[in-house]
């Protein structure tokens, strides 16, 4: 009977230990990360833009391409619905469609594409070499994949990252995610709080 009850005391502090643990990690904030970084772009209307131009608000970016079949319609429409509840929280976020693309994706395609979501969803493109270092620096991984008859499509990540309004990086949004867990996320980086 004793083994029984010093046997549930160290369970019991082990329980403990684990949630004190996981509650100092959880209240710490986001560790720090390399994700994301400086680079060079346009906007939809050929504007120079930089990581600066997203600083002062927090930022969900998505790196994607127009003639994507399902991962990026996917997306964007579940950004645009999960928008819509934040209600005043939306307009405190940037939202951005990065290309992966350059080849065709030039600021009249991206206006035209983006046409179909959100009107706060800002798209940005650039040279390749621009898009490449772009998504070196926020660790995006994008491949061109030839197709029979000579066109192509890509490969590429398909997480939304989160930041806070100084550019660090806070959480991702997989694919797929929950509606509601996307609402709950996008609404705490608004707030400047870490996604639960």
């Amino acid at each position: 009977m004793r083994r029984w009850i010093l046997l549930g005391m160290v369970l019991v502090g082990l329980a403990v230990a684990v949630a004190l643990g996981w509650r100092l990690h959880a209240n710490s904030g986001p560790a720090p990360s390399s994700l994301g970084g400086p680079f060079t772009l346009v906007d939809l209307e050929g504007r120079p833009v930089t990581e600066k131009t997203l600083r002062g608000k927090p930022t969900a970016i998505f790196f994607g391409f127009t003639f994507c079949p399902e991962v990026c319609p996917t997306t964007l429409t579940e950004l645009t619905a999960a928008m819509k509840p934040l209600g005043p929280d939306a307009d405190r976020l940037n939202v951005v469609f990065v290309s992966v693309d350059p080849e065709r994706d030039g600021p009249e395609q991206m206006k035209t594409y983006l046409a179909n979501f959100d009107p706060r969803i800002q798209g940005f493109t650039g040279t390749v070499d621009q898009v490449a270092a772009t998504a070196k620096a926020y660790k995006v991984y994008y491949r061109k994949v030839p197709l029979e008859g000579g066109d192509y499509t890509i490969d590429h990540s398909s997480a939304v990252y989160l930041f806070d309004a100084k550019g660090r990086f806070v959480a991702p949004i997989g694919y797929g995610e929950d509606h509601d867990r996307v609402v709950s996320a996008l609404r705490a980086v608004a707030r400047g709080r870490a996604p639960s």
